[in-house]
Order: C-alpha cells, then structure tokens, then sequence
C-alpha cells in the first residue's frame, strides 16, 4: 500500500513508537488521527503538524471510545486506512514475594485489558471500517500493525502480566490475519526490543546501562523512529502478512 494520501489511526500516539509513526507517516504523504488519553501532548502532536494530524481522546478499552475515533477519522479524512496498535501500559510486578501473592489480580487484569483487549478493540473496528475502502493493489483494503514486545518471548521474573499480555499479541498476527485476508487487510506484528521512549528517561543509569548490555549490535538502545521506518515499510511491502518481526538488535533478556 502507499502511505501517499492514506490515514492512519496511531493509538498511544502523543508520545514514544505512536509519535514516531504519526511523524513518519506524515512525512510520507499521509493523514494521521493520534488516539491518546494525554490530551496536552495530543494537542501540542497536533498543532505541530498541521492538517494532516488530528487528535481525538480515545480509551483503547472502551468499544464506544474505539467507534468514536473511528467516526471520527471518517469525519475528518474520509477514510481508515491504516492502524497501528503503540498503547500499552508495563507495570511490574512480581507473583509472590515473602509476604505471598504481590500483583493483585485487578492489576495484572488492567495490564491485560489494555495490552491486549485494547489491541484487539481496535484492529476489530479498523478492520470493520477498512472493509468497506476500494480496492488497490492485490486486492488491498488495509493494513494493521499491532505492538508487542521481545517480553512476549523472554519475559523477565515481575513481567508476568506483561508478558503475558504482549504474547497475546503476539499469537493474534495469524489468525487476524487469515480471517481478514477476505477482506483484503494485512495484519502484522512488531516486537520490540529496548527502545528509547520516555518510559527510559525515569529510569537509573545503571538499569539503562544494564538493558544496554544486553543488546548485542548495535550496541546502544533503539530509536522510536525505527519502529516508525519498519512500520512504514509493513504498510508499503504487501507480501508481509501473519507475523511477528523482532526489532531488537538481537537482543535476548535475561531472567531479570
């Protein structure tokens, strides 16, 4: 698919891998609608960029939410080309500790509903929206990337919940992707590794230092606007459908 003069819909946008993608997106000719829930960093995203980027706060949780930000790319740009999945929440927390179970269960169930839930809230609505577009190329209507993470396949001791929520994702690449393939929309994953998004900048130099050291080339921590090329080459390459890409400089976690 060319980006020229498509929309895409970014959750997590406002900031990290969603800004990244808005921008590159842009860059490349197309109309962007930034789901968020920051609404100071969704209106500053949109102001930036003119136009072609229109902000909207969206609980990726919550299917009214999801179809009002799809209604409203409609009303907007005329279309929903293109989603891509960056919302996502990384709380830790171990099992057990000495006291016995430390994760409640309504935070591993938030981790869930937001990761994964959310996730598939989303591509379920852009993919009813994107059915109904004209044909191109092979027959394509969409394209829809979700993102999961190098912990969906190494989680560390306190990722349990999101590991488990990020291996969801995952494992929906395949069987999204058969069942729209009569639809003509793509579906793919990415699955990154340590990636330098705010999430970073609260962290200990030490801890940063010690992720650092378990890439192995190149040896520094990944770029949002990486994620964003990749993103932007799944959109373009129709061969890539039903999987799972690793971006991580193969990189393998350790237990912790």
């Amino acid at each position: 698919m060319d980006i020229q003069g498509k929309t895409a819909v970014v959750t997590g946008g406002a900031s990290g891998l969603g800004r990244a993608t808005v921008e590159h997106f842009i860059q490349h000719g197309a109309n962007a609608v930034v789901i968020d829930l920051n609404d100071t960093a969704g209106a500053e995203l949109e102001a930036a960029l003119g136009g072609k980027a229109a902000y909207i706060n969206c609980n990726v949780t919550d299917e009214a939410d999801v179809s009002k930000a799809m209604a409203f790319a409609f009303e907007r740009f005329g279309s929903v080309d293109i989603a891509v999945n960056c919302a996502g929440i990384a709380t830790p927390g171990k099992i057990l500790d000495r006291e016995g179970r430390h994760t409640a269960l309504a935070q591993f169930q938030k981790i869930i509903a937001v990761n994964l839930i959310g996730t598939y809230n989303v591509l379920s609505q852009a993919a009813e929206a994107m059915q109904a577009n004209d044909p191109g190329a092979d027959g394509e209507r969409g394209v829809i990337i979700n993102t999961a993470s190098v912990a969906a396949f190494e989680g560390q001791i306190g990722q349990a919940a999101y590991a488990a929520s990020k291996g969801g994702v995952a494992s929906l690449a395949l069987p999204a992707a058969r069942e729209l393939a009569r639809s003509g929309i793509r579906v793919m994953t990415i699955a990154p590794g340590f990636i330098h998004t705010p999430l970073f900048d609260g962290l200990p130099e030490a801890a940063v230092e010690s992720l650092t050291g378990q890439v192995v080339f190149p040896k520094r921590l990944g770029k949002p606007a990486e994620y964003a090329k990749l993103a932007g080459h799944i959109v373009e390459n129709t061969y890539l459908n039903g999987e799972t890409i690793r971006m991580d400089a193969a990189a393998r976690m350790a237990p912790k």
